[in-house]
């Protein structure tokens, strides 16, 4: 059934998304071959799917949108993942990033705070056969059960980086998160060092969807 819904079209449609998005400078040839792979297609509401793969953010309900490729295809090659790294995602959204995690190899733990969002998008996954741990909750405050993590990945832009999530990194780890006010974030990379002292870089700016919590909005 799934290869139903996944045209030769689509399929060519994805391969001409992956050229945008290697000449917008995504150079990770593993994340462009994830990209290649994730029908997105299947990730947004019926209406949207002529346009799936445009670089186009989309608006998937409950207030929350799946994130144009561009931004899915930085913040993952930012996280320079490498097979059966244990990631957090705070912030399952659509389900698309999370796909494109587990495509590379991740062992995926994702939170999200809507519960309508949380069942659709858990049985929308599980579907397509990408198997993670997918929970319902406060994601700034991250998931302490599971920690520690090789990668944590917010996608909802921040007031502040929550420590919670930094206690939560291995030595060693990469944390990626939008960090601004409602309007505009920066994209965010701390990496934890050996000595547990943070390296905090600072890159592109972007627009994310609030994230909501304890620990942030």
């Amino acid at each position: 059934m799934i290869q139903e819904q996944d045209t030769y079209k689509d399929k060519g449609a994805r391969r001409l998304l992956v050229k945008e998005l290697r000449e917008k400078g995504i150079i990770d040839e593993k994340v462009l071959e994830a990209i290649h792979k994730v029908p997105r297609h299947l990730f947004i509401h019926k209406d949207f799917r002529s346009h799936a793969y445009q670089d186009k953010a989309f608006p998937i309900g409950e207030g929350q949108t799946i994130s144009q490729p561009y931004t899915v295809a930085y913040q993952t090659q930012l996280l320079h993942i490498e097979p059966n790294d244990k990631i957090l995602e705070i912030g399952t959204g659509s389900g698309y990033q999370a796909a494109i995690l587990i495509e590379m190899g991740a062992k995926l733990i994702s939170i999200e705070r809507q519960e309508k969002l949380f069942e659709k998008t858990r049985r929308l996954l599980y579907s397509l056969n990408y198997k993670g741990e997918f929970i319902l909750g406060d994601g700034s405050k991250g998931y302490e059960s599971a920690a520690p993590f090789n990668k944590i990945i917010v996608t909802a832009g921040a007031p502040k980086v929550p420590q919670n999530l930094i206690d939560q990194l291995k030595i060693g780890g990469t944390l990626i998160i939008p960090v601004g006010d409602n309007k505009v974030q920066t994209m965010h990379t701390i990496i934890k060092k050996v000595d547990g002292s943070l390296e905090d870089i600072e890159l592109n700016q972007f627009r994310f969807v609030p994230l909501i919590g304890t620990q942030a909005w």
